[in-house]
Formats: C-alpha cells, sequence, structure tokens
C-alpha cells in the first residue's frame, strides 16, 4: 500500500483554506496525506515529525502533494558548493608567531625492532629521494663567521695545499664550509671533481654529489702529518688540564692553611695563661716555708 493524497470537501465558503480546490474553483480546502499504516496528517509538521530524519522534506509542497523540481535543484546546487568550499580549504587566521624547529644534520642511527622474522617494513620511496639543491648552493655558506664567548673573531683552520676550489667565485671559506657539510650529510667518499671538464664550463660538467673543489689524493704523508698535529693538539689540552688541576689544589691548600693557623694560635695562648696561673702558687709555698 502506498501513501494517499485527498482533498477535504468543504460545505461552507467560510471553511474554506488556503490552498484551491481542483474541483472547485474560487474555493479553497486543506490536503490530508495518509500513510501505509492508515495514520492520517493535515499537515507538512505532523508528516515531518512523524518521518523524522528518514526523508528530506525541504522540498516537498504539502498543498499538491509532489516535489519542487525548481528547489531539489538549488538544493543540489547548495550542496555542491558547500562540498567545493570546504575542499579549498578555510583561510588560517592563526596570528601567532611561527616557531623555528631546526633538524639536525647528522644522521641519526634507527634501530628496527620486530616481533616476528617474516615482517616486511614497507617504505615509501619518495621520501628517500634527496630533495634537489640549487647549483653552486654551497656559495651561501660564504661569509659566515664564528665567535668566542669573548666576541672575538675565531680564526678559521688552513686547509691542504692539495685542495683546491672549482667555480665562479669560490674561496677557502667556502669550500671549507662545502667539504664540512658534505662530510656531515653524505654517505659517499669525498674526491672532488674528478672531470677536467668542469674547469672549462663548472655549470655543466660539475659533480652535484662532490663539494667544489679539484680532485685529490689523499697519501700516507698526508695522514702522517694529521696524526702529528692531533698528537699535538692532545698535548696542550693535557698540560692546561693538569695546570688547571694544580692550581684548584693550590687553592684548597690556602684556604685550609687560614683555619688552621688561628687554631694554633688560640692553643699557645691557653698555654701562656696556663703558667702564669701557675708561678703564684709556687711564690706562696716558698714564703710558707
Amino acid at each position: 500500500m502506498a501513501w494517499l493524497c485527498f482533498w477535504n470537501v468543504l460545505k461552507r465558503a467560510s471553511d474554506c483554506g488556503t490552498g484551491p480546490h481542483p474541483s472547485a474553483p474560487g474555493c479553497r480546502a486543506p490536503l490530508s496525506a495518509l500513510s501505509p499504516s492508515g495514520k492520517k496528517f493535515r499537515s507538512k509538521p505532523q508528516l515531518a515529525r512523524y518521518l523524522g530524519g528518514s526523508m528530506d522534506l525541504s522540498t516537498f509542497d504539502f498543498r499538491t502533494g509532489k516535489m519542487l523540481v525548481g528547489k531539489m535543484n538549488r538544493s543540489r546546487q547548495r550542496v555542491r558548493y558547500d562540498s567545493a568550499s570546504q575542499a579549498k580549504g578555510k583561510p588560517d587566521l592563526n596570528t601567532a608567531l611561527p616557531v623555528r624547529q631546526t633538524a639536525s644534520i647528522f644522521k641519526q642511527p634507527v634501530t628496527k625492532i620486530t616481533n616476528h622474522p617474516s615482517n616486511k617494513v614497507k617504505s615509501d620511496p619518495q621520501k628517500a629521494v634527496e630533495q634537489p639543491r640549487q647549483l653552486f648552493w654551497e656559495k651561501k655558506l660564504s661569509g659566515l663567521n664564528a665567535f668566542d664567548i669573548a666576541e672575538e673573531l675565531v680564526k678559521t683552520m688552513d686547509l691542504p695545499k692539495g685542495l683546491q676550489g672549482v667555480g665562479p667565485g669560490c674561496t677557502d671559506e667556502t669550500l671549507l664550509s662545502a667539504i664540512a657539510s658534505a662530510l656531515h650529510t653524505s654517505t659517499m667518499p669525498i674526491t672532488g671533481q674528478l672531470s677536467a671538464a668542469v674547469e672549462k664550463n663548472p655549470g655543466v660538467w660539475l659533480n652535484t654529489a662532490q663539494p667544489l673543489c679539484k680532485a685529490f689524493m689523499v697519501t700516507d704523508e698526508d695522514i702522517r702529518k694529521q696524526e702529528e698535529l692531533v698528537q699535538q693538539v692532545r698535548k696542550r689540552l693535557e698540560e692546561a688540564l693538569m695546570a688547571d688541576m694544580l692550581a684548584h689544589v693550590e687553592e684548597l691548600a690556602r684556604d685550609g692553611e687560614a683555619p688552621l693557623d688561628k687554631a694554633g694560635a688560640d692553643a699557645d695562648e691557653d698555654e701562656d695563661d696556663e703558667e702564669d696561673e701557675d708561678e703564684p702558687d709556687q711564690d706562696q709555698e716558698m714564703e710558707h716555708v
């Protein structure tokens, strides 16, 4: 059984409602709806309360018993516009200052722990790909200086004679920063620019995986000189630590001597007072004899 709609027949003109009667022009009669269960509804709010949220009655005309096509189209357009506006996102109106979060440039070790040997770890290949860099990006590191606690400029280390820069405007400071960055961020061995054509046109033949320096070879003599330099630095550090320890011991000794000297002086005064007290007793004994 389906829903039924019918018009109430009005006997008097004063009982006419708001809707025109289909068979009596000029007379108005209210419409009634009959559900399959036999429940009768005389208004749209009653029908909406009965159906609840199971059906949208926003485009339903209770007077004619039909759905309005024009309202349905406008409702669909409104839903489509709302979904499109939500997809675009809302503007960020947050006025809080951004917080700088610098990531570590050092490679951090990762330990993989699995509960079962057959487990397979899925990785995204796109995340493993390194971000592209600009050509001669190492030149951005030029002009950066370090200062000590006394705000004095720290002298940079001298590069070996075998390390020579390649590229326009490549100085020793830029080369030092580029080599230090390659040591921290790259896992490949540092050999320099092996191609000889890079000197003619570095913008075309430059190997971006290597720093801006010519190809070099580390010899046994270089290793021996570096070992001697490390030994000298360690010796100076040992001497400085020893001098600091001796100065600390002397300071503690000076702080400990002052209380000891004061205690010794007090003891000598007590002994002198006791001797003075004993002398009158001896004089009295001599007089008695």
